[in-house]
């Protein structure tokens, strides 16, 4: 691998990468700051499964972020959410100080951040797509992802650590403080004009329409909204809604190991994007994608079979390095295979995908009260290694070609 990875020679790249990071710093610490608030203030398990689902509820808003960056320019519309997430910062660090912060605020403060942060990830790829040239595009998104990767781990433990020491405003200045600088270090980016303004319709909910039909007719860009549909809803119900559970009722782990379970799934990722960074796009990504989404739930069948610890920690690591062999090729195959008057669309449409995940966690947590946590993971697994097969089968000439 040459070293400096191209993409990081573009000035541009490298103050997107330190926005993004900065950014879902912020994210993974907020996470942990206000689940906490709500959880003491409240004392119900379910006011926080509420909470925690109003910060995907802007899902549905993706298709029009995608259709805002192809009006007004990725890098614009990322300006203006990032500022908006500063503001919203700023605010609860307000109340925190003057102790006015209560659930019910927090409730409404972040359904609103859950709108724009649900398309966040969605925008950055776009984004990279317009600055990184198309040679680079798999090594470019690889090291984007792992600003979510590292994230997940070192911006969740900071989080933890300086709310645990100093309380909740000390905590918040910190977040405000990182959205402040992602948002800055994005304002520095160079303009990036709408490629495909020229080619949209008058009406927003038009060019929605010729989004849908888009998507229904372009044989790659299908598949990978179906995949990313099925993965949301059998695998990471298991790495993720239910992981607490399995470490309590499988492992019998306390909050450490839980932690530790955590951590585990989010270094394996982090792992899996810098391989990815080092081997470029490889062989076609859907069948790269297809490949790792089998493997991935055989992986999670080994985990949640439960039959020793020291087994279980190198699934869900193997689990996480997997995963992105089957996340970020499918982000390459959709930023690839989509026309520029119809990219944004498209990849709003894939951030819809994420509905999977709340839809198969609720049917799971049904099935384990019937039948238990290690049948409803075989179930889920078989399901997700079905649906991979079944689209390598029905798509197999347009995928391999």
């Amino acid at each position: 691998m040459i070293f400096p990875p191209p993409p990081f020679r573009r000035p541009a790249f490298r103050l997107q990468f330190a926005a993004d990071l900065m950014t879902s710093c912020a994210f993974e610490m907020e996470t942990i700051i206000l689940g906490w608030f709500i959880l003491v203030q409240t004392g119900s398990v379910l006011l926080l499964a509420a909470f925690g689902a109003l910060q995907s509820a802007g899902t549905l808003c993706s298709p029009f972020f995608g259709l805002a960056a192809e009006r007004l320019g990725t890098r614009k519309l990322l300006i203006a959410m990032r500022g908006a997430y500063t503001c919203f910062a700023g605010l609860l660090t307000l109340l925190a100080i003057t102790d006015l912060l209560t659930a019910p605020v927090v409730f409404v403060i972040g359904t609103c951040m859950g709108i724009f942060r649900s398309s966040d990830i969605a925008m950055r790829n776009l984004l990279v797509n317009d600055l990184i040239p198309p040679e680079d595009l798999a090594t470019a998104l690889s090291i984007s992802r792992m600003t979510s990767d590292l994230a997940r781990t070192a911006g969740a433990l900071a989080g933890a650590a300086i709310f645990a020491a100093l309380g909740i405003a000390p905590a918040y200045v910190a977040v405000t403080l990182l959205y402040a600088l992602g948002c800055a270090c994005n304002f520095r980016i160079p303009h990036t004009t709408p490629r495909s303004a020229s080619a949209l319709l008058a009406s927003p909910f038009g060019d929605l329409r010729a989004g849908f039909a888009y998507a229904w007719t372009t044989p790659l860009i299908l598949v990978a909204l179906i995949l990313a549909f099925a993965v949301n809803f059998t695998a990471y119900p298991l790495s993720g809604g239910l992981l607490a559970y399995i470490a309590r009722d499988v492992y019998l782990l306390d909050q450490s190991g839980f932690g530790t379970l955590s951590a585990t799934f989010a270094l394996g990722g982090l792992a899996g994007s810098i391989a990815l960074s080092m081997t470029g796009s490889g062989r076609s990504p859907a069948v790269v994608m297809l490949a790792a989404s089998v493997v991935w739930h055989l992986l999670l069948i080994g985990f949640v079979a439960g039959q020793s610890l020291a087994l279980g920690i190198a699934c869900l690591a193997a689990a996480g390095f997997v995963q992105n062999f089957c996340m970020i090729p499918m982000s390459l195959l959709i930023l690839r295979t989509a026309s520029d008057n119809f990219r944004g669309r498209i990849i709003g449409l894939r951030m819809l995908a994420i509905y999977g995940l709340p839809l198969g966690l609720t049917l799971a947590g049904w099935l384990t009260g019937l039948v238990g946590l290690p049948v409803t993971g075989l179930l889920y697994c078989l399901l997700g290694i079905t649906v991979s097969i079944a689209i390598a089968h029905r798509w197999r000439r347009t995928i391999w070609a």
